[in-house]
Parts: C-alpha cells; structure tokens; sequence
C-alpha cells in the first residue's frame, strides 16, 4: 500500500524536474515546432529579399512550418540586424542578407545597432556578380581598351556607385587602386538612382547587377565591359571576369542566412542543411538565375570562410578610396 504514494512522489519529481530544464522540454517537439522568421536588411524587391523569398517558399514546405518574410530597411542593415541580435537564440528568426553587416559596416562606422560578434553566418545560399557597364559616349568595347581610354584621360571621368561604402562603390575602387586609374567618385542613393544616371550619360561607367542592365546592353545603349565575380556570368557568357586583368579580383556579393550566436548547434545544423539542400533544387536555381544570382548553398563553415574572404578584400579597397570609420 506505501509503494503507490512512493511511486507517485517519484513521478511528480520526475515531472518537475522536466520542467526546469527548458531543452527537454522543446526537445519533445522536434525543431521547428512554430513559425520561423526571416528578416531582410532591404525593401521588398531587393536581391536579399527575393532571395529569401525564394528559399522561404521552399523551406517551409520542406520544414512543414511557415516561413515569414519581414523586411526591416535602413541603417545600412543595421536595423534587421540589430533585431536578431535581440531576439532570443532559439533558431526561429534570422537574418537574409549580405555580408555588409559583417565586413563594410564594422570598418565603417563607429558606432553599431548590433555587435558583429553576436551574429553568426550559417548558410550561403547565392553571390551576385555585378557588370562594369559604360556609356557608348566612351567608345570602348573592352576592359582593355577601357583602362587605355582612363589612363590617357586622368582625372576627366567620373564613375555612379549606390553609395560611399557600397559595395559597388568599393569595387570599382579595388579596381581603380590595381589598375592605377584616376576616375572621380560620384555616389548616388541605391542603384535606382545610379543605373538610370548612368544610361543618361550623367556618369561614364558604374558597377550594377545584371538585371537592372541587360534590357539596356541588349538594345546597345550601354556596353557591359567585365564582371565582378571571379567567372563568367552563364547569362554573358561573352563579357569576362575582371580577374582576367586583375587576377584574384572578386566582388560579387553574396547572399546567406544568419543566426544569433548561442543558438543550440543542433537547431543550426538542421536549419543550415534544409537551406543548402533548398539552394541546391533545380528550380530554385532557374529562380535566382532570373534575378541575376547564382546558386551557392554552402553551411556555415564555408559561410564564414566567404565573410572572411570579403573581409580582406573590403579591408583593402576601403584604405584605397581612403574611407575613415565614422
């Protein structure tokens, strides 16, 4: 008769015990077991966002769990960023960004919404190349008839980029200290402004994303010249890589999935390999292809080796257009 209220005692211990351990608890519920979120450093529309929109649709499909897309703009990402930073590390909201909150945006400003050590790269999931593109005013039809047409012409030319600090402005930079060119720097607000300079002639050339670009190539109204990226592009496959004349070069910005450091390893295991398998389907590749991405879908080792990479080359283009933290 003593042994059932014994038994009992031992359950309820057993229970509480349960409830003051939070992971055996959700353990229970294998991850995810509720909405994930995505928040995008930049409006609806841009790269970060229709890749997330992308990648999402697939997730959650994958995941059995919906996948929401919240853009929170401004700060030069630092608002999303700042955000995850403040949530809680449990693997249900990320960032989709660039790796600007990782690699310009600490060399450039003093002061951030967010400690870059408090977010961690998980899953590369797209880079983007960008076009060197030049007005027909130029009258040139190649990289190196390009360099010759600045070089005889020093301090005479001016270059768009979306911003001091873009990383449009900081590739042609890169560019400018290898290739010892002397162009002016003139920034507009984002590429909506930029490109529509450029094929006004207001500008000689710029760095811009292939879609915003290829309805103007193809009509003859500019020239693209080389891209950013380390190859050729399989949608120009006739304009070459400015690695050809300045071997290393690579400035196609990339794309990934971000977490908040201390989120369990087994949450960011199973959220980085759905990703990466995401990327990888024949149909989301055709998708980023569309909107002038290509198909990466790496985990977090290779992630954080791409952000490191960038790292080192912003680093230097940032001392060559003589760019001080503010």
């Amino acid at each position: 008769m003593k042994s059932q209220p014994r038994a009992a005692l031992l359950a309820l211990a057993t229970l509480a015990g349960c409830s003051l351990t939070p992971w055996s608890a959700q353990g229970q519920a294998p991850y995810p077991s509720q909405t994930i979120k995505f928040m995008i450093t930049h409006p609806a529309g841009g790269l970060p966002d229709t890749v997330a929109r992308i990648v999402g649709r697939r997730l959650q499909e994958r995941l059995g769990q919906s996948v929401v897309v919240e853009n929170r703009p401004g700060a030069n990402g630092g608002i999303a960023t700042a955000a995850l930073a403040g949530a809680p590390a449990d693997g249900y909201t990320f960032v989709v960004t660039d790796g600007t909150i990782l690699t310009i945006n600490p060399q450039l400003y003093l002061k951030l919404p967010y400690n870059p050590k408090d977010i961690m790269p998980i899953a590369l999931l797209a880079r983007a190349p960008m076009f060197l593109a030049a007005h027909p005013k130029l009258q040139v039809g190649t990289m190196k008839e390009f360099v010759a047409h600045v070089k005889a012409r020093p301090g005479q030319l001016n270059y768009g980029s979306s911003g001091v600090g873009s990383v449009h402005h900081l590739a042609m930079e890169a560019l400018k200290a290898s290739l010892q060119l002397n162009m002016a720097h003139v920034p507009f607000k984002g590429a909506g402004e930029s490109v529509p300079a450029l094929f006004g002639g207001h500008v000689e050339v710029l760095f811009a994303a292939y879609p915003s670009l290829s309805g103007a190539a193809e009509s003859g109204r500019i020239k693209l010249l080389a891209t950013s990226g380390a190859q050729r592009w399989p949608q120009a496959p006739n304009v070459p890589p400015v690695a050809d004349s300045i071997p290393g070069f690579d400035f196609a910005p990339i794309i990934g999935l971000y977490a908040r450091v201390g989120t369990p390893p087994a949450v960011i295991s199973k959220i980085a390999a759905e990703a990466v398998a995401v990327a990888k389907e024949a149909d989301v590749i055709r998708q980023l292809v569309v909107i002038g991405a290509e198909s990466v879908g790496v985990g977090p080792d290779q992630h954080d080796r791409a952000v490191k990479a960038e790292f080192e080359r912003v680093t230097k283009a940032i001392a060559a257009a003589g760019l001080k933290a503010e």
